[in-house]
C-alpha cells in the first residue's frame, strides 16, 4: 500500500500548474557566449534553477508581486535585480562580467557528472546541507536521496553510522573530497566518525549511483560519493552554529573565512566539537574536527592547501541487541560487560586522521586548464577491549607457574591497533570546446599500514605493553583515465570513458594468522559509454552501459592461500528521462546491475577457520528510480522519490554449522535476495512556508524487508518501517547580524520502533535449523535545535 501511495505522490507532481513564469539566457559579456549552470533564483520563495548548456532558464513565480531575483555564477560578478511578476510570461537575459579570477574547483569537474551525462546522479548545495545539519553524521544527511539507507550503531546518528546504496554498502561506495581518495585502501570502507563535521565544510555533494564514471580510489561498485570544499567566497565572513538534542547531544562549530585579500589570497578555517550520550546505554561520542584552508587566487591560476582533521572516542557499541532484548531492553549493549554483570569503562575506539591537500589549478586558454594534486593522509588510533579468561597460549605467552601449578587463562586488557600513511597524487587535464568535451587524468596513491595489538593489563604479571601481534600491509593504485563528451548536434551527444587501473597489495600476516602472507596484483580495465539525446527545453533522455572492477578487501584474503578470493565485476546498464519546467522537474531510471564473482557470505568456514565471504559466479541487480519536486501553490513545495528493485544471488550455496554432527550442512538456492537490499525504498519532503522567513518540512521515509543474509529466511530479517520528523527553521529579523537563525528537527515524531541494520548466525541444533540475530535500533522520538549566527 505504501509503495502504491509513494507512486500515486509522484505521478500528482505532473499535474500542478504554474501562473508566472521566468525565462531567459544568461551570457559572458565579453564573448556573448551562453553560460551554462548559473544560478538564477529568487530565495524569497525557494524559486530557481541553473541555466542549461544553451544559458537558458525557466522556472515558476508562485504568485503576483514584486521578487528580488539574484544571478550569480564562480568566476562571474554577481547579478541583483528587481522582478515584478504580472501572472504572464516575463522574458529577462542576463549578462555577467567576469570578476578576472579563475576558482573553479578542477579536481571536481573532470570526476563528477555534469548536465546531459549519461548517468543517475543527485546533487546537494550547501544550502540544503545546511537545513539538516545539527550534528548528525554526513549519510544521515544523504537518507533522503533515492535508494539509499542508513544506520546508526549509537541510534541517533552520531558516532558510527553506516549508508547503503541500492543495496551497497560503504565498502563499495568510492568516496573522495575534492577528487582525493577517502577510502581506507583495505577494508574499502568509510568511517565519517573519522570526519566530525566534515559537512559543515563541504559546498556540494554529488551521489553517482551505480558504476558512474571514472574516479580515483576504491572501485565504484555501487555508488560515488563526491565531496568539494573548495569553492570561492569573496566577502569575509565569519558563523557560530550551535545546536543541542536528546541523548545529552551537542554540537558547537565555528566558521571563518577572510574572503579576498589584495585580490589574490582567501584563508577559511572551521572548529568543531560533537558529543552525545547517546541512544544505546553507554554509546557515548565525543568527537572534534577542524578544517583550514588558504588559496593564492589569480586570473589564471589557483593554489589551494587544505588541512583538515578529525578525532574521535566513542563507546563501542558494535555488538547490536538480541531478538530476546529487543522488546524488553532495546538498547541493550554488550560491549565491555563482565561476567559479574558490570561494565568496563574504557571500552571505546580512539581514532585521529588528519588530512593534507596541496592543488594547483592552471588555465592554459578559455578551452584548456589542467590541475594537479599531492595527498597526505595519517591515520592512527585503537580500540580498547577487556577480555575474560584468555588463554596465555591464544597470545603466545607461555603460561606462569603460580604456587607450583600452570596458569592457563588470565584476564586481560588489550589494544587492537592502527598505525598508517596513505599518499599520493592526482592529475587531470581538461578541454571544453564548442562540440567536445575531455578529461585525461588519474592518480597514484600508496598505502602504508601497520597492524598490531598489545596488552596494556594482565591479571597475572607479563612485559608492559607486550605486542601479541605486529604485521604490515602495503597496497598501491594507479589509474589512468580518458573521458570525453561529443555534440553530434545541439540535441545529440555521445560519451565515452575508458579507464585502467592497476592494484598491487601486500599483506605480511594476520592478527590471528601472523605466518599468512599474501601477495597479490590486479590489472582492470573499465569502459564506459552512454548518449544523451534532448527531446525538447523540457524533456532528455540518456542511456549508458558501464564496467566496474573490484579488488578484494584485507578480511577476504584471510581466506588462505589455497582459497584466495577472485576479483569482482559488474556492468552497468542505465537508462533515464527527465522532464523539467520553471515548476516541475520529474525524474525516471531504470538500471540492471549483473555481477559476476560476487563476494557474499555464504557461511562457510575456510581453511583458517574463519567465517569470510565467498565469490558467487552470477547475482543482479534490477530496479526503476523516480523522483520528482514542484511547488503546489504560493505556500508549499513537494519533493518525493521512490525506487523499485529486485536483488537475486543465483545458484547460490549456503553452509550452516550444525551442532549435532560438528560439521557444516550445506543448503543450495536456486534464486534468493540479497542481504540488505529492500526491493522498496521511498522518501519525501512536503515544505511550507506559512509566513515569511518560516519553513516547515514533514519529512517522511519508508524502507521495505531486508534480509539480514543471503537465504531469503524471514525469521532472518529486518521489518519493514516507516518514519516520519518534522523540521523547522526560521531567519529572525533583526539590526545586529547578518543573519540570525534557529533550528528545529524533531525525528521520528511517532516513535516508532525500528531497526535499519543487523546481522545473523544460523545454526542447526537437535535436528532444528536456527537463528541469532543482532538489531541495531534507532532512537525513538527525539530532537535537536540549534542556532545560527552570521556576521
Amino acid at each position: 500500500m505504501r509503495q502504491f501511495l509513494f507512486l500515486l505522490l509522484l505521478c500528482s507532481l505532473s499535474t500542478v500548474h504554474a501562473q508566472t513564469v521566468l525565462t531567459g539566457v544568461v551570457t559572458n559579456k565579453s564573448n556573448g557566449k551562453p553560460l551554462e549552470g548559473v544560478s538564477v533564483s529568487i530565495p524569497s520563495t525557494n524559486a530557481g534553477m541553473h541555466t542549461n548548456a544553451n544559458g537558458q532558464y525557466r522556472f515558476t513565480i508562485p504568485s503576483k508581486g514584486q521578487y528580488t531575483l539574484q544571478v550569480s555564477y564562480l568566476g562571474f560578478k554577481p547579478f541583483t535585480t528587481i522582478i515584478n511578476a504580472t501572472g504572464n510570461t516575463i522574458q529577462t537575459d542576463f549578462s555577467l562580467e567576469e570578476t578576472g579570477l579563475f576558482v573553479k574547483p578542477v579536481e571536481i569537474s573532470s570526476l563528477r557528472v555534469g548536465e546531459h551525462s549519461p548517468f543517475t546522479q543527485s546533487t546537494l548545495t550547501a544550502e540544503e546541507i545546511k537545513k539538516q545539519n545539527l550534528g548528525q553524521d554526513l549519510p544521515l544527511l544523504l537518507n533522503q536521496l533515492p535508494g539509499v539507507v542508513t544506520n546508526s550503531d549509537a541510534g541517533t546518528g552520531i558516532g558510527y553510522t553506516g549508508i547503503r546504496v541500492r543495496g551497497s554498502d560503504i565498502t563499495r561506495i568510492n568516496v573522495t573530497a575534492n577528487g582525493i581518495p577517502i577510502n581506507d585502501a583495505e577494508s574499502q570502507g568509510t568511517f565519517f566518525v573519522n570526519m566530525p563535521d566534515f559537512a559543515s565544510s563541504v559546498s556540494s555533494i554529488q551521489l553517482q549511483r551505480g558504476v558512474g564514471t571514472s574516479t580515483n580510489g576504491a572501485g565504484a561498485f555501487g555508488a560515488s560519493l563526491n565531496l568539494s570544499t573548495n569553492d570561492f567566497r569573496d566577502k569575509a565572513y565569519a558563523e557560530v552554529n550551535s545546536s543541542v538534542g536528546s541523548y545529552n547531544s551537542w554540537k558547537n562549530t565555528v566558521k571563518v573565512g577572510s574572503g579576498l585579500i589584495s585580490n589574490h589570497f582567501t584563508i577559511d578555517a572551521r572548529l568543531s566539537k560533537i558529543s552525545s550520550d547517546g541512544y544505546m546505554d553507554r554509546a557515548s561520542s565525543d568527537l572534534k574536527s577542524f578544517y583550514t584552508s588558504a588559496a593564492y587566487i589569480s586570473k589564471n591560476t589557483a593554489i589551494r592547501l587544505n588541512v583538515f582533521s578529525g578525532k574521535e572516542k566513542t563507546y563501542q557499541a558494535w555488538n547490536g541487541v538480541p531478538f530476546d532484548s529487543l522488546k524488553t531492553h532495546r538498547t541493550y549493549n554488550s560491549a565491555g560487560q563482565r561476567a559479574d554483570g558490570t561494565y568496563y569503562d574504557n571500552e571505546t575506539d580512539n581514532y585521529q586522521q588528519d588530512h593534507y591537500q596541496l592543488f594547483l589549478n592552471q588555465s592554459l586558454s578559455s578551452k584548456l586548464d589542467f590541475n594537479v594534486a599531492a595527498h597526505y593522509t595519517r591515520g592512527r588510533g585503537y580500540y580498547e577491549q577487556y577480555r575474560e579468561q584468555e588463554a596465555f597460549a591464544d597470545y603466545g605467552i607461555p603460561e606462569p607457574v603460580i604456587n607450583g601449578a600452570p596458569v592457563t587463562h588470565t584476564d586481560l586488557i588489550r589494544q587492537l591497533w592502527l598505525d598508517n600513511h596513505f599518499y599520493g597524487g592526482i592529475f587531470s587535464v581538461n578541454y571544453k570546446g564548442d562540440k567536445l568535451n575531455w578529461s585525461l587524468g588519474g592518480g597514484w596513491n600508496r598505502y602504508e599500514g601497520g597492524h598490531y595489538g598489545k596488552i596494556i593489563w594482565a591479571q597475572y604479571p607479563i612485559a608492559k605493553d607486550y605486542r601479541y601481534y605486529d604485521n604490515d600491509a602495503f597496497k598501491r593504485d594507479l589509474n589512468v583515465y580518458w573521458k570525453g563528451q561529443y555534440k553530434i548536434t545541439s540535441a545529440f551527444r555521445l560519451f565515452a570513458d575508458l579507464q585502467y587501473r592497476t592494484v598491487q597489495y601486500n599483506i605480511d600476516g594476520f592478527d590471528k594468522n601472523p605466518s599468512l602472507i599474501q601477495h597479490n596484483a590486479y590489472n582492470f580495465f573499465n569502459p564506459k559509454a552512454g548518449i544523451s539525446y534532448t527531446l525538447n527545453d523540457r524533456q532528455e533522455v540518456y542511456a549508458s552501459f558501464a564496467v566496474g572492477n573490484k579488488e578484494p578487501n584485507r578480511d577476504d584474503f584471510e581466506a588462505g592461500v589455497n582459497n584466495t578470493p577472485k576479483h569482482e565485476t559488474l556492468r552497468d546498464v542505465e537508462a533515464g528521462y527527465t522532464y523539467r519546467t520553471g515548476n516541475i522537474v520529474l525524474q525516471a531510471n531504470a538500471y540492471y546491475m549483473n555481477y559476476k564473482n560476487q563476494l557474499v557470505q555464504t557461511g562457510k568456514l575456510n581453511d583458517v577457520g574463519a567465517y569470510t565471504r565467498t565469490n558467487i559466479p552470477k547475482s543482479y541487480r534490477a530496479g526503476i528510480e523516480l523522483q520528482g519536486s514542484t511547488r503546489l501553490g504560493r505556500l508549499f513545495t513537494l519533493s518525493a522519490n521512490a525506487a523499485f528493485s529486485r536483488n537475486k544471488v543465483q545458484n547460490f550455496q549456503y553452509f550452516i554449522d550444525n551442532f549435532d554432527t560438528g560439521a557444516q550442512d550445506t543448503v543450495v538456492y536456486k534464486s534468493t535476495n540479497i542481504a540488505f537490499s529492500p526491493s522498496f525504498v521511498g522518501g519525501y519532503t512536503l515544505s511550507a512556508r506559512p509566513v515569511k522567513n518560516l519553513e516547515v518540512s514533514l519529512i517522511g521515509k519508508y524502507v521495505s524487508r531486508q534480509y539480514l543474509d543471503n537465504s531469503e529466511v524471514k525469521e532472518r530479517s529486518l521489518d519493514g518501517y516507516y518514519t516520519n520528523d518534522l523540521r523547522f527553521s526560521y531567519i529572525i529579523p533583526q539590526p545586529l547580524f547578518k543573519e540570525l537563525g534557529i533550528q528545529f528537527m524533531l525525528n521520528n515524531i511517532w516513535n516508532k520502533k525500528y531497526s535499519p541494520n543487523g546481522w545473523t548466525y544460523a545454526f542447526k541444533e537437535e535436528g532444528v535449523e536456527k537463528s541469532s540475530n543482532g538489531y541495531y535500533p534507532m532512537a525513538g522520538t527525539n530532537f535537536f535545535a540549534g542556532i545560527n549566527i552570521a556576521f
